[in-house]
């Protein structure tokens, strides 16, 4: 990998760069954790600020990243939109503080305002098309954005980039993850049957607004008959039902990705979960009323079940057509859509280092 400074000229080899990386979710501290890993090997500086936002802060923690936490998330539209104020006040002082070469994140809508004050170079990775008020903050100020080639979103003229894959290629590509069984099993694991994972969201992010999860009675009626059939794994942002407690993942947040890979199938309301299941080699069943470009892709190469209407028979039958679905089939389906896939976290490195310096700080 060529290490590029962005201060001045960005293809100058081998000079150093501080870098300020902008955390504000869980996937967002496995999407950068690579580059982060590989900017810091290479002697550049990184400055990491993140959200106090489910296990985000923990993830990071567990994954011995320094960082300093400057919002809470807020969980409706009106606490949203102060605590974004609050992070942009927060940032507007780290980065003046720090004075970043250039600043990246995903979703990046902080950093976006902060950098076109300071006239500081920003990079945005997003993959989420129904997003508009994200859209409306973010896109104008921005100085690169980089999406999914199957991405049907807005983008920001002339500043978008397309790479071949999803997120989840940062840190899920094979060169990047292996899984380990034997943290798998300390994870929960049960040996001798089937593994069920499945993923609640709290659908309070700005591009939730509108959607509304499981129904309660679905999902207690759903998690009993998996249980019929072999182990519930349930990781969930909100709190559970008692009844439905003993089947929430006590696992280290760090080490979910490893029982995930060997778990019978997937079923949940998150997409990135969905996309990382398959990648993983996990039969998918997505289970929401709302789409990715990156869901839709992996439908259409039929290697992931979508559910937009959720109820207990859909879920039944989606669960019943995954698993009959001989593996060995879904390892070749796989492997084709992998054939023209890139390391998405050597993608990242380079584009972030070869943002051109700007004029501010």
């Amino acid at each position: 990998m060529d290490y590029r400074n962005c201060r001045g000229n960005a293809g100058q080899p081998g000079l150093k760069m501080k870098i300020l990386v902008d955390i504000v979710h869980p996937a967002d501290v496995l999407f950068f954790l690579n580059p982060i890993r590989k900017w810091q090997r290479a002697g550049h500086t990184v400055q990491v600020v993140s959200r106090c936002k489910d296990v985000t802060a923990g993830l990071l923690d567990a994954f011995s990243v320094e960082h300093r936490v400057i919002s809470k998330a807020g969980t409706n539209l009106v606490s949203l939109g102060l605590e974004l104020v609050r992070r942009d006040l927060v940032l507007l002082g780290v980065a003046r503080q720090f004075r970043p070469d250039v600043m990246c994140g995903f979703g990046a809508v902080s950093i976006s305002h902060v950098g076109k004050i300071l006239g500081i170079p920003t990079v945005s990775f997003y993959d989420t098309e129904r997003a508009p008020l994200q859209h409306r903050a973010t896109l104008p100020f921005i100085s690169h954005l980089h999406v999914p080639q199957s991405y049907d979103g807005p983008i920001a003229r002339n500043r978008t980039s397309r790479f071949a894959g999803t997120k989840d290629l940062s840190y899920l590509h094979p060169d990047n993850f292996t899984p380990d069984r034997d943290l798998a099993l300390a994870a929960g694991l049960a040996v001798g049957a089937p593994n069920f994972f499945i993923r609640l969201v709290g659908w309070q992010a700005n591009h939730d607004l509108g959607h509304a999860g499981w129904k309660p009675d679905t999902t207690r009626k759903f998690v009993r008959y998996l249980s019929e059939q072999g182990r519930v794994h349930i990781s969930s942002e909100l709190s559970l039902p008692d009844e439905l407690e003993e089947y929430r993942y006590r696992g280290r947040v760090e080490h979910v990705h490893h029982l995930l890979a060997h778990c019978t199938c997937y079923i949940g309301e998150s997409a990135t979960m969905a996309g990382e299941a398959v990648l993983l080699g996990v039969p998918s069943v997505y289970a929401a009323d709302d789409r990715r470009c990156y869901t839709d892709e992996l439908a259409a190469r039929e290697l992931l079940w979508k559910v937009p209407v959720v109820d207990f028979p859909s879920l039944c039958r989606a669960v019943g057509e995954a698993g009959a679905l001989d593996r060995t089939v879904l390892a070749r389906r796989l492997q084709a859509y992998m054939a023209d896939k890139v390391n998405l976290a050597d993608y990242v490195v380079d584009a972030v280092q070869q943002q051109p310096r700007g004029s501010g700080i």
